[in-house]
């Protein structure tokens, strides 16, 4: 029996067709993967479903019956939930407020909520699925992946049958994610049925029993798990042979080329502080940091690039002190910068891509002709970079804005790896792309560390950290907790100092 059937399933926004006559059918009691690249149509799928975006056309049924599903409150009432990637809870509310919120318990006379009784269910929720929450907490003393269990069980609490989960490990460590697997599968031993949005083969392969793939809001074919692998997958969701495995030759590293010294910084609108953070980096070597978001890393990031400036310590380029230097200084001495946001400090979404090219170098003689730009060199510069680093458009005044996500990405990749540097700080380099991009990125980040460069690589992926990185660090509430060679380190390592362990500990 399907739990859920989509048949013949389109959407277009204006000229795109997110989800072209798509039919995806889900068992009763499964965990049911869906498998795309970024832009692959998924999210928008499952946003069908749940009422949040109207099909143009298409049937849905549930439990063998067809339904209309206009909002998520027609979703909710056919026994479905929905996690977001983003949590939507209220920090200052305890758990208990933000699981029975739209649904409070009254007393007798319907006019005060009876918080006792809603605890107690809540408490009866989590203890028959091992969730282990206590239901007084307030949210913003509890971790991120109890926030996630807190969202499930709100999903839960409101009689669901079927759960969605998009992207559901994007922000857990691997113990945390590891807990969320247990959950599911417990979940599904009660006769739940899951649908596990997400583009991470080794998760799909770990987790699921079945696998729908999509590619450009196509559906591509649907295989059970123990019949396909990973490299299968990965060739379905890019449509040609993808290199998985990252080919990395021994190098050894010469001469310190960037160091921070004794670097402190109080952020003023969180409050998060960098604590005496002392990192050498040699030429021809990656250094990964790995950590929690949000334990330090943006700040960490922007205080190397210069758009913040240290309460306390040094930074030193090739020797020089550059503690007090603007961002185009460092950018001049040889600085490129890929940025973990690639709207807000990356691109100019309505600036063609030759202006976007230009971003950062307005000042270098080579794109000067006198006192204007010389457009014909820079027209000709960016084509070079299209065609080098495999960026797609539509048409030659194409402004940022239009490209698919992994597209703008490379184009910030070309540019900056295009320009003469020494140390590059790539952050977050491969989020949001898909697959065959971030095969792409990953071949020229090594390429730049053959070429002699220093790369400090900040990212949430642990598979890339480890896969790239000569030597690690690992970051907790603004201080480095842990540092050595790759080779000292795995995911369980890793995830353990990346939740406030000490070294000792693991």
């Amino acid at each position: 029996m399907f739990a859920v059937e989509m048949k013949n399933i389109s959407k277009s926004f204006g000229s795109v067709k997110a989800n072209d006559q798509i039919d995806f059918a889900v068992k009763k009691g499964e965990i049911h993967c869906l498998l795309g690249e970024n832009g692959a149509g998924k999210s928008t799928l499952m946003k069908i479903l749940f009422g949040l975006y109207s099909k143009d056309q298409g049937q849905i049924r549930i439990n063998d019956k067809t339904v209309k599903i206009s909002n998520p409150a027609a979703a909710i009432d056919k026994k479905m939930g929905m996690i977001h990637q983003h949590f939507m809870l209220v920090d200052r509310f305890s758990i208990t407020e933000n699981i029975i919120a739209g649904q409070e318990i009254t007393g007798a006379l319907g006019i005060k909520i009876d918080n006792k009784a809603a605890e107690k269910k809540v408490k009866e929720i989590s203890g028959n699925f091992g969730f282990d929450l206590n239901p007084k907490a307030l949210i913003e003393n509890i971790s991120v992946g109890e926030q996630q269990r807190v969202e499930i069980l709100k999903a839960l609490y409101r009689n669901a049958e079927i759960l969605i989960l998009d992207e559901p490990t994007a922000v857990l460590t691997p113990q945390e994610t590891e807990e969320l697997f247990k959950i599911m599968r417990s979940l599904t031993a009660d006769n739940k049925t899951i649908i596990f949005i997400t583009h991470k083969l080794k998760e799909t392969m770990e987790i699921a029993d079945r696998i729908t793939i999509l590619r450009d809001g196509k559906k591509i074919d649907t295989v059970n798990k123990d019949e396909t692998t990973p490299q299968k997958l990965a060739n379905l969701m890019v449509g040609r042979n993808v290199l998985l495995d990252v080919e990395k030759k021994e190098k050894k590293s010469t001469g310190e080329i960037f160091r921070l010294e004794k670097v402190n910084y109080k952020n003023p609108l969180s409050g998060l502080k960098l604590k005496n953070i002392n990192i050498s980096f040699k030429k021809g070597e990656i250094v990964g940091l790995a950590g929690v978001e949000g334990n330090g890393q943006l700040e960490l990031e922007e205080t190397i690039a210069g758009f913040r400036s240290v309460d306390s310590g040094k930074l030193y380029f090739d020797s020089q002190d550059i503690t007090e230097l603007s961002t185009r200084k460092r950018r001049d001495m040889g600085l490129a910068h890929i940025p973990s946001d690639r709207n807000k400090r990356g691109l100019v979404g309505n600036f063609s891509l030759a202006k976007n090219i230009l971003l950062g170098s307005e000042w270098n003689q080579q794109f000067k002709n006198r006192f204007a730009i010389n457009f014909n060199y820079l027209n000709d510069y960016t084509e070079k970079i299209l065609n080098e680093y495999d960026i797609r458009y539509s048409k030659k005044n194409s402004t940022a804005s239009e490209l698919s996500g992994g597209n703008q990405q490379k184009l910030i990749i070309g540019r900056e790896l295009s320009r003469a540097s020494d140390f590059v700080l790539a952050a977050q380099p491969t989020r949001g792309v898909d697959i065959g991009a971030i095969e792409f990125i990953h071949k020229q980040l090594i390429k730049m560390r053959e070429e002699d460069n220093a790369i400090f690589l900040i990212s949430a992926e642990l598979d890339e950290l480890l896969n790239l990185s000569d030597r690690l660090l690992v970051i907790y509430e603004g201080a480095i907790v842990a540092q050595g060679k790759v080779e000292e380190f795995n995911e369980e390592k890793l995830g353990l100092l990346m939740a406030g362990h000490s070294e000792e500990e693991v």
